[in-house]
C-alpha cells in the first residue's frame, strides 16, 4: 500500500467514500470531512492509502488543532508519518482504534525522537433499539434555540476542559455550527439541565455526542434520559443505528448508556505526541531538531478526543445535525444506506 497526501477535501471524499461509509470506525472521520466540505477547517490535511487494484484501504485527516483521526491501518506507518510531517509538522496527537493509534505514534517517535503517551481510552458503542431508562428523569428533550446559546457555549467549554480535549476557544463556533443544523439538543426540566449533540447520518448511523450535564444537575438521570430520547429521535428520522463513545475510566457513563440499549463494539484511543527538547542540535538519529519541535508552533489548544465522534469523539470539532446528506456537497454522499 502506498499513501497519497492532499489538501483537497473533494478529492479525499471521492477516493475514500467506500471506505468511510463501509466501516463504523470511520464515523468520526466522515463527519469531520462533511464539516470541511461545508467550508470549515481551511487548514485541513488528508491522506489515503491505496492498495492493489487502486482500492483505498486507509484514510486519515487532521483539522488543527485537533488530533489526526485515522481509520484502521494494516501494516507499518513509517511512510505515512514521513509524508504527513512534510505537510503538518505540528502534529501532536493521534486518535484511532488502539492498534492504529499506537502504530502511528511509534512511527512518529522513531521519526522525530519524541515521546508519546496515551491521553484517553474510550469504548465505541452501538444501538439498534432504544430501551426506556430504568429511572426516567423529569423533563423532555427539545432542540436548542438562540436563548440557550450562552449557556451551551459555557457547557461546551466545560465539557472540553473536563474531558481534556482541545478546542475550548472554539466552543462558540462548535455550538453555532451544531445549532444551525439542529444538531444540539437540551434536556429541559423547567430549565436546561443537560445537552446532547447529534451528527449527520453516515451510511445510516448517527453518532450521539457530546453529552454534558453540569455538576449541580448530575446523578438525577438527565443524561441517560437525554441520550435515550436523542437516539429514539434519530431512529425515527431514518437512522438505522446510533453510536457513541464513552470514557473507559468513567463507569457511570458506560452503565447508563448500556441501560438504554447501547452495547460495546470496540475500543478507541488518543495518544499525545511530545516533541523532543529543541537543543538546536541534530538528534542521534541525524534528524533536525526543527522537525522534532515543530509541534511547539501549533495552537496551545491541541486536542483530546474527538466527542463522540471519540470520543469522540468526544468532541472532535465536527459539527452537524440530523440532516440528509443531500444538504452537503455532491462530492460526499456518505449518508447513503447500502
Amino acid at each position: 500500500m502506498h499513501f497519497v497526501l492532499t489538501r483537497d477535501p473533494a478529492e479525499f471524499a471521492v477516493r475514500t467514500e467506500p471506505l468511510l461509509s463501509g466501516r463504523i470506525e470511520c464515523n468520526v472521520l466522515a463527519t469531520v470531512l462533511m464539516n470541511v466540505l461545508d467550508g470549515g477547517h481551511a487548514a485541513a490535511v488528508f491522506a489515503y492509502g491505496v492498495g492493489d487494484g487502486d482500492e483505498v484501504r486507509f484514510a486519515a485527516l487532521r483539522t488543527p488543532p485537533h488530533p489526526l483521526i485515522a481509520s484502521p491501518l494494516e501494516g507499518d506507518a513509517t511512510e505515512l508519518v514521513e509524508l504527513w510531517l512534510r505537510a503538518d509538522p505540528g502534529l501532536d496527537r493521534v486518535t484511532s482504534v488502539p492498534g492504529t493509534a499506537r502504530t502511528i505514534a511509534a512511527a512518529w517517535k522513531e521519526r522525530t525522537g519524541g515521546t508519546a503517551h496515551r491521553a484517553l481510552r474510550e469504548a465505541m458503542h452501538i444501538l439498534d433499539e432504544v430501551h426506556d431508562p430504568p429511572r426516567p428523569a423529569p423533563g423532555e428533550l427539545r432542540l436548542a434555540d438562540a436563548a440557550d446559546r450562552s449557556l451551551l457555549v459555557g457547557w461546551m467549554r466545560d465539557f472540553i476542559v473536563e474531558t481534556g480535549i482541545s478546542g475550548a476557544t472554539q466552543a462558540g463556533a462548535m455550538v453555532d455550527g451544531r445549532m444551525r443544523r439542529d444538531g444540539l439538543l437540551v434536556w429541559d426540566d423547567e430549565q436546561p439541565v443537560s445537552m446532547v449533540g447529534v451528527t449527520p447520518p453516515v451510511a445510516g448511523v448517527v453518532r450521539i455526542g457530546p453529552v454534558y450535564t453540569p455538576p449541580p444537575e448530575r446523578r438525577r438521570g438527565y443524561a441517560g434520559s437525554a441520550v435515550a430520547a436523542a437516539s429514539r429521535r434519530a431512529l425515527a428520522e431514518g437512522a438505522q443505528r446510533c453510536m457513541l463513545y464513552t470514557d473507559l475510566d468513567n463507569p457511570t457513563s458506560n452503565k447508563i448508556y448500556a441501560e438504554v440499549g447501547y452495547r460495546r463494539l470496540g475500543d478507541w484511543e488518543e495518544i499525545v505526541l511530545e516533541p523532543a527538547p529543541d537543543d538546536g542540535q541534530e538528534s542521534e538519529k541525524g534528524r533536525p531538531s526543527s522537525i522534532r519541535s515543530a509541534s511547539s508552533t501549533a495552537s496551545a489548544t491541541s486536542p483530546g478526543r474527538s466527542a463522540p465522534d471519540s470520543r469522540s469523539e468526544s468532541c472532535t470539532g465536527d459539527v452537524g445535525g440530523i440532516t440528509r446528506i443531500s444538504t452537503w456537497p455532491r462530492a460526499c454522499r456518505l449518508a447513503r444506506i447500502p
